[in-house]
């Protein structure tokens, strides 16, 4: 190995989910909105004036961080924002977990956690989900440096409640407690407003929590890349003086336009959850009369395995027809597909493959 080699930080990458060249695909394997973005986002766009592209965007993200306080009802310095969910956790890392204890989350969770962990040099410690595949509270009660889970957990679909959440932040105050909600506003309840079991909840009684949400599932604007965290003013203060140490323009002008519009947007915002929620309960209903098994799901998504079937065979065959979903070779969930939820016609293609296959 050359000498250079050994001042080279190495870690072993986060591995996307697939983005298929294959035309005329059903791509359920990342959990995107079947749906377009509100039209007032191409509106919004189509207003963009030209000559602001050749200026740096407003570092601050003015416009959008007022739009997500007005929302969601703190004040714009409670907000942050970044280029997608992942640049806001990923800053959130580096921010807050320096105090060389090691962090806890789920040995089951989004497969990022560990990868920013090693990049940052953070000492962390797995805990393992029950056998229903849920967090159990008593492994956050010990000394740590830090806390981060999803809710709902990723790729489980399980949807901790509230009170549950609120046990683990109230016992481990003297570290950052993140709770990753990119799934959240899947929770059944009334659509479009802040679900009953969202930390956003607990925000005015706790200083050291921060909760992180995305514009990639509800609001289909992944290929937008908007994320966001609310927190004490304290907090986000933090943040920000990491980000403007790292990249003080981190949000285009066209991401800034598109997430306001999408924020401003409220009944479409509704519309769309409603629709994907009826078809994940339809789709529920289907699965389990071809042999799945699942947990009650509160996400876009489902996490499912079959009483006969191997689930490493059920994706290849789904392959082969042309429907992408998701599987994960790893240890506890190796025999479980993770299926997005796709319009009604995509998860009637899905159900019909399904059904024809397992009668062969």
């Amino acid at each position: 190995m050359p000498s250079w080699e050994n001042n080279v930080r190495k870690v072993v990458p986060y591995t996307p989910g697939e983005q298929p060249k294959i035309r005329d695909i059903i791509k359920l394997n990342t959990n995107e909105n079947p749906y377009p973005p509100s039209p007032k986002v191409k509106a919004a766009l189509d207003c963009t004036e030209s000559d602001l592209l050749r200026k740096y965007p407003d570092p601050a993200v003015s416009l959008l961080v007022d739009a997500i306080a007005k929302q969601y009802k703190v004040a714009p310095e409670q907000v942050f924002v970044g280029v997608g969910s992942d640049d806001v956790l990923a800053m959130s890392f580096l921010t807050f977990f320096a105090s060389g204890r090691p962090i806890l989350f789920p040995d089951i969770t989004y497969s990022f956690y560990d990868v920013w962990a090693d990049l940052y040099r953070i000492p962390y410690e797995t805990k393992a989900l029950n056998d229903s595949f849920e967090i159990v509270n008593r492994d956050y009660y010990a000394e740590n440096g830090g806390i981060i889970f999803p809710n709902p957990n990723a790729p489980t679909g399980v949807l901790k409640p509230l009170a549950e959440v609120e046990d683990i932040v109230r016992r481990n105050r003297d570290v950052v407690v993140i709770v990753d909600e990119a799934y959240i506003d899947f929770e059944d309840g009334e659509d479009g407003e802040i679900p009953a079991d969202s930390a956003l909840n607990l925000i005015g009684r706790y200083e050291n929590l921060l909760v992180v949400q995305t514009f990639s599932k509800s609001r289909a604007l992944a290929g937008m890349r908007i994320g966001f965290a609310v927190g004490s003013e304290k907090l986000i203060r933090y943040l920000n003086d990491v980000k403007y140490s790292f990249n003080s323009y981190t949000m285009n002008q066209t991401a800034i336009a598109a997430g306001v519009a999408a924020v401003e947007d409220h009944a479409y915002f509704a519309e769309c959850l409603g629709r994907i929620k009826a078809t994940r309960s339809r789709t529920e209903e289907a699965l389990r009369e071809l042999g799945f098994s699942f947990n009650r799901s509160q996400s876009n998504f489902l996490f499912v395995t079959h009483e006969k079937v191997p689930a490493r065979e059920l994706f290849a065959a789904l392959r082969e027809a042309n429907i992408i979903v998701r599987y994960f070779d790893k240890p506890r969930i190796d025999n479980y597909l993770r299926i997005t939820i796709g319009t009604d016609e995509e998860m009637d293609t899905l159900i019909s493959f399904l059904r024809d296959y397992l009668k062969k």
